[in-house]
C-alpha cells in the first residue's frame, strides 16, 4: 500500500494512495475534531471496495477537491501501482479475499 499525505483546505488532511490487495487507489479526507484534542473526523473515504477507484485519475479528481495537489502525483501513483505487480497475497489477505468478492 501506498500513502501520501498533503495539507488540505479549510484544515483537513489529504491522504491518497494505492491499496494493492483491494485493487484501488484511495482517497481519505480529515478534519481535526474541534471538541476531542488528537480525534479527526472523516470528511470523505474513497477506495474502501475492490476495484472502486481504478486510476490514479480518479482518486486525483476527489481529492483535488480538498487540497492543492503536486502536477506530479498521478505518475507517482501509477508508479505505485506498478510496483505492486509483482507483489502476492500472504495468508491474511487470502484468508480474506472470499469475503470480499461476495455478491
Amino acid at each position: 500500500m501506498s500513502r501520501h499525505t498533503f495539507t488540505g483546505n479549510a484544515g483537513t488532511t489529504v491522504a491518497i494512495g494505492f491499496d494493492r490487495p483491494l485493487g484501488t487507489f484511495f482517497v481519505q479526507v480529515l478534519r481535526p475534531q474541534p471538541t476531542l484534542k488528537g480525534e479527526d473526523d472523516m470528511v470523505e473515504w474513497q477506495g474502501t471496495e475492490p476495484d472502486e477507484l481504478p486510476t490514479a485519475a480518479a482518486a486525483i479528481e476527489i481529492a483535488a477537491r480538498y487540497a492543492d495537489l503536486p502536477e506530479t502525483l498521478g505518475a507517482t501513483l501509477e508508479t505505485d501501482r506498478l510496483k505492486t505487480l509483482g507483489s502476492v497475497d500472504g495468508p491474511a489477505q487470502r484468508a480474506v479475499r472470499p469475503f470480499l468478492y461476495r455478491s
